[in-house]
């Protein structure tokens, strides 16, 4: 083995230099082996104050006991009742009769005599505003607008199911309105 030994600096015997370079990487070998971390990575320390709440387990423990003493009355009072025949009736003979049925009854008539006039005067009353008028205003601004746009009406939709050039040849003329049935009342 000894004779596989390359030391890495020039030394004058061999044998001497692979038995302290052994000896070293020993004693290094112990100390990586004992070093202290220098790092604390242990679990934090537990405090049973913080792991069992004892506040909570009191108030548990209470309200527990509460409803543990209300089921054991209820279970007294039932049985109480089972053996007899208990205090209960539930035999409601009488009606209930509101004190003021009559004026809401009065109430009510009057308001629906009134809501009744008011309706026959609403019938009889005339518009104040002529709705042919508005017609013929909403029929000249139709106009108005086919002559000042620049495609004509309905152009978009067509384009959706024909070709441009379709479109553009079944198009009407400019100016035309495509619904003959518009017509103001007055003109008729």
């Amino acid at each position: 083995m000894h004779r596989a030994y390359q030391p890495i600096l020039p030394t004058g015997n061999k044998y001497l230099q692979e038995k302290w370079d052994r000896v070293c990487y020993h004693e290094h070998r112990r100390k990586v082996k004992d070093a202290k971390s220098t790092v604390d990575n242990h679990s934090p320390e537990t405090y049973s104050h913080l792991n069992l709440k004892f506040k909570k387990l009191k108030l548990e423990e209470d309200r527990l006991s509460i409803i543990e003493r209300d089921n054991q009355l209820l279970l007294q009072k039932m049985s109480t009742i089972m053996r007899t025949t208990g205090r209960i009736d539930n035999k409601n003979e009488y009606k209930l009769k509101s004190l003021n049925s009559e004026k809401r009854h009065r109430e009510q008539l009057r308001v629906n005599q009134e809501n009744k006039t008011m309706k026959e005067r609403l019938k009889l009353v005339q518009p104040q505003y002529n709705h042919l008028k508005w017609h013929e205003d909403w029929y000249k601004a139709e106009k108005l607008m086919d002559h000042i746009a620049h495609y004509p009406r309905g152009w978009y939709n067509g384009q959706n199911s024909k070709t441009k050039s379709e479109a553009v040849r079944s198009a009407p003329a400019r100016g035309t309105n495509k619904s003959k049935n518009i017509q103001p009342r007055g003109s008729q």
